[in-house]
């Protein structure tokens, strides 16, 4: 489904909010979605600037699984089959995107939002990039960007991914598009992480339909029906990223990060921006379910897995819980591991039955209350390599993060009366016959 046909079908089930009063792009706008809990927004009237702002439209898994057509329950099984079966996209000679160009670009004119008291400064967050590696092809991923000039932004490369390795591998300029303003489809597969040389524009054209156009000035296509486009390329110079809030609620440090000078900006006749605050619910779900089919993978050739659902309370990054039908004794300790391989900045993961709720803290808290024993389910792994957004992780420069991870088997155990373990269940009845 396009962007705006979703905002439209949004709207019509009276689950956009429409904000007509001025609002202010530093400080005010993020606030705004603070408070509504991020629900799908749009900011009509943005003081000093042209185009309006909106933004939550990947605030919930329910949200997301409407928009691909589908449930949240069957969500994961929707992404693992387009990161299975990706489908090259059309190319066309005239799209949207492309309305109006603007060759003497001025990100001044955008309404770039400043977003917490201390950020480096104004951010580019639901920023849709793509690349080109001259051996793996097409690359689409996030990158926050910071503005620092006229036609310029620090870009945060985080190493060993694709943009910063094709980035290190070549000489000169390394040319990028960064989309703003995109469909679901897209933003979920510019976040899901394929292995290198699996285009993620072509996943996105498997989840919903994502023709794509070439730029004007730039040896790259972009989805047809982005709101705005900018043309780039990621320089040689550095200078001052940061500082900024990631997935933790914690301040990101400053570093010394890669200039991308901004040569064209393409956009629709009546384009509207869109912002992603950090560190909330649309950051942090974009960051954490792309990362639940790759562990079902690693799961599933060890175990019968039913489910992966990569917490909120882990900052959508560290924590998760896998679902299994547990057919041997050994299932869940192979699962925890294969958990931790397809996802290695995970920090803590547990291992629940069938008939446990996965996105239900409180029924994964009771499943360790009641199925799990330290001494016997505890699994714990010392200096592991763990993510540096963990502040709690051992920190040295210039080296990988080390963590302490653990699992936790919440499984029924072995050799024992299954019935003693179940959760009783009452019936709902119709109160309306008792409140006449």
């Amino acid at each position: 489904m396009f962007l705006r046909e979703f905002l439209d079908k949004l709207e019509a089930e009276d689950k956009l909010v429409r904000i007509k009063k001025e609002v202010s792009h530093k400080y005010e706008i993020a606030n705004i979605m603070y408070t509504l809990d991020e629900k799908p927004v749009l900011f009509e009237n943005v003081k000093g600037f042209s185009f309006p702002v909106f933004g939550g439209i990947t605030s919930s898994r329910d949200i997301i699984a409407e928009a691909l057509g589908t449930t949240k329950e069957k969500l994961l099984m929707k992404l693992v089959d387009a990161l299975r079966h990706p489908k090259e996209p059309e190319i066309v000679d005239k799209a949207p995107c492309q309305e109006v160009i603007v060759r003497d670009p001025d990100l001044s004119k955008l309404p770039i939002l400043y977003h917490l008291e201390g950020d480096g400064g104004r951010y580019v967050t639901a920023s849709v990039c793509t690349i080109k590696d001259p051996d793996t092809g097409r690359n689409v991923s996030y990158h926050r960007l910071m503005e620092i000039d006229r036609n310029k932004f620090t870009a945060r490369l985080i190493k060993k991914r694709q943009t910063r390795t094709t980035y290190d591998k070549i000489e000169g300029d390394l040319e990028m598009a960064v989309c703003i303003g995109n469909s679901v489809p897209v933003m979920v597969a510019a976040s899901l992480g394929p292995p290198s040389g699996v285009d993620e524009f072509s996943i996105a054209n498997t989840l919903d339909e994502t023709p794509l156009v070439k730029c004007i000035t730039k040896d790259l296509e972009v989805p047809a029906y982005s709101e705005i486009v900018l043309e780039g390329r990621l320089t040689r110079e550095v200078d001052r990223e940061g500082p900024f809030v990631d997935l933790t609620e914690t301040r990101d440090f400053e570093r010394q990060e890669p200039v991308f000078v901004v040569d064209c900006i393409t956009h629709r006749r009546d384009a509207m921006y869109q912002a992603l605050i950090p560190g909330r619910l649309e950051h942090k779900i974009l960051m954490g379910m792309p990362k639940e089919p790759t562990i079902y993978d690693e799961v599933s050739k060890v175990a019968n897995c039913k489910n992966v659902y990569v917490t909120m309370g882990g900052g959508s990054w560290l924590h998760g819980v896998v679902q299994i039908h547990k057919e041997h004794p050994d299932d869940p300790r192979k699962a925890i591991e294969a958990a931790f391989n397809g996802h290695k900045s995970m920090k803590h993961v547990v291992i629940v039955d069938e008939d446990v709720d996965i996105y239900d803290p409180l029924a994964i808290e009771w499943a360790i209350a009641t199925r799990f024993q330290g001494d016997r389910d505890l699994i714990i792994k010392t200096d592991q390599p763990g993510s540096s957004l963990d502040p709690s992780g051992k920190h040295e420069p210039g080296k990988k993060t080390l963590t302490t991870k653990v699992g936790v088997d919440a499984t029924i155990p072995e050799g024992v009366d299954k019935s003693k373990y179940e959760r009783v269940r009452y019936t709902t009845v119709d109160l309306d016959e008792y409140l006449r």
